[in-house]
């Protein structure tokens, strides 16, 4: 990697927490927009549309978070191929990467595209949406399933960046879609009265506005790497990317549908808690930042370690990412358990919906604090290229132990959302034990002190 290029990182020497938190901080600060970019949808609507159009936007927003999910998943086997050929060296394989990538999502985006269009009815009832919200929730997966492919376009411009270390332009990325949406939800929900339609229109249009800027901003940039057009074809590269991110994709996948199964439930208690647990669902997406760019930040961290033969420096990384995310989120499970109607009154007037809302967010807190250790392992096992693992936890996490007790607590005699909401952190708790002992075999496999 040429020194004076500002695009990339080197994550193997210097101090780990230095460079791991430097790292992170866009990262974190990519996420917070990204959680503001969905929640600004529920906010105006709540604020100045329906309460059906709460109720439609959380549910159709579940069914795009699905599919935004899995497209991250199988982007992270390209931001970890990018870091891993950086740590050996191998810059000249890079564009090789991007190439198959680009063809493989241009195929990939028509067919979600496809999906999202003739299934939105099938979606909408599969999550049993309330019947005053149902046509509504159809229009909106509707109108995102169109935009869909600047979805896909930003996170794989991001997933690139990401693996050559560099978060920073991600960051500006989504600050650009972040500024866009504001100002179409206020125009076209506020002002024009759309209410969910206009919210759905205002997503398509920031990311299409962020993708747009982000090629401008790239085509200014020097990088560590070339690529030809004939790089632009399907390639090896792309069973090498697959082969780390559809096991990824789908754990996420499958542990979306989990909490989709988890939506319907609290969809048939009906539009009350249906909208209760859409905000709670807004809240949860910044409560889980912390976690979720560890894991980001430690799957690139630790796939250029592993690429240069670092595996220490990889294992001190996970361990310095736990300590890091518990610390922070001490603090934030105090606020969700203790004042969970805080955020929740954010997006909504309503005090029978803000009840709710908290409700669930106190029985959901302590996996602020357990998420982190759980997240921290799957950025260590991502940055192998061990999916295994990873898709096996979120797999067992989710059928075995989340969909089942919230059933299970559903079912009891005056059930409330703070039931269904406990049995996340506990799936959570179930992951660390499992980590655990896959991570201690994996070290003693290797012969190293785990």
């Amino acid at each position: 990697m040429s020194k004076n290029n500002t695009l990339s990182d080197d994550f193997t020497q210097g101090s780990i927490v230095g460079k791991l938190v430097k790292f992170m901080i866009p990262v974190l600060g990519a996420l917070i927009l990204q959680a503001m970019y969905g929640a600004v949808d529920l906010l105006v609507v709540g604020q100045f549309g329906t309460d059906a159009g709460i109720s439609a936007v959380a549910t159709g927003s579940n069914i795009i978070n699905l599919v935004t999910f899995v497209i991250t998943a199988l982007v992270m086997g390209v931001t970890v191929l990018i870091s891993r050929y950086l740590g050996e060296k191998r810059n000249e394989r890079i564009g090789g990467v991007i190439g198959g990538t680009v063809c493989f999502f241009v195929i990939f985006t028509a067919v979600i595209m496809a999906l999202l269009l003739f299934l939105a009815p099938v979606f909408a009832s599969l999550l049993n949406a309330p019947e005053q919200a149902y046509d509504l929730t159809v229009q909106y997966v509707r109108i995102c399933g169109v935009g869909i492919v600047f979805v896909v376009a930003y996170n794989v411009i991001s997933g690139i960046f990401r693996g050559l270390g560099n978060s920073k332009l991600p960051l500006i990325f989504v600050l650009i879609a972040c500024i866009v949406n504001v100002i179409g939800d206020l125009l076209f929900v506020a002002v024009f009265h759309m209410n969910v339609a206009g919210a759905a229109l205002a997503t398509i249009l920031a990311q299409a506005v962020s993708v747009v800027l982000s090629l401008l901003i790239i085509r200014r940039q020097k990088l560590p790497f070339t690529i030809k057009k004939s790089d632009i074809r399907f390639n090896r590269e792309i069973l090498v990317f697959l082969k780390l991110g559809i096991p990824l994709a789908l754990q996420e996948m499958l542990t979306n549908i989990s909490f989709l199964i988890l939506c319907a439930i609290v969809n048939g208690i009906g539009l009350e808690a249906s909208s209760g647990y859409g905000i709670a669902q807004k809240v949860i997406s910044f409560v889980m930042l912390i976690p979720s760019a560890l894991m980001q930040s430690m799957s690139a961290f630790v796939a250029q370690n592993v690429g240069a033969g670092k595996e220490e420096r990889a294992r001190k990384a996970m361990l310095t990412g736990m300590g890091l995310g518990v610390c922070v989120g001490v603090f934030i499970f105090a606020v969700t358990f203790f004042r969970g109607d805080i955020p929740a009154s954010l997006f909504t007037s309503n005090e029978a919906y803000i009840v709710r809302g908290a409700e669930y967010l106190k029985g959901f807190s302590p996996e602020a604090i357990l998420t982190c250790i759980v997240f921290s392992y799957i950025g260590y096992f991502n940055g192998h290229g061990m999916s295994l693992p990873v898709m096996l936890q979120g797999i067992t996490a989710s059928f075995l132990v989340r969909v089942p007790l919230s059933y299970v607590f559903s079912l009891k005699d005056g059930a409330s959302l703070f039931d269904i909401g406990l049995a996340v952190p506990l799936a959570s708790v179930y992951g660390i034990v499992f980590f655990t002992v896959w991570y201690g075999w994996y070290r003693k496999c290797k012969g190293q002190k785990a």
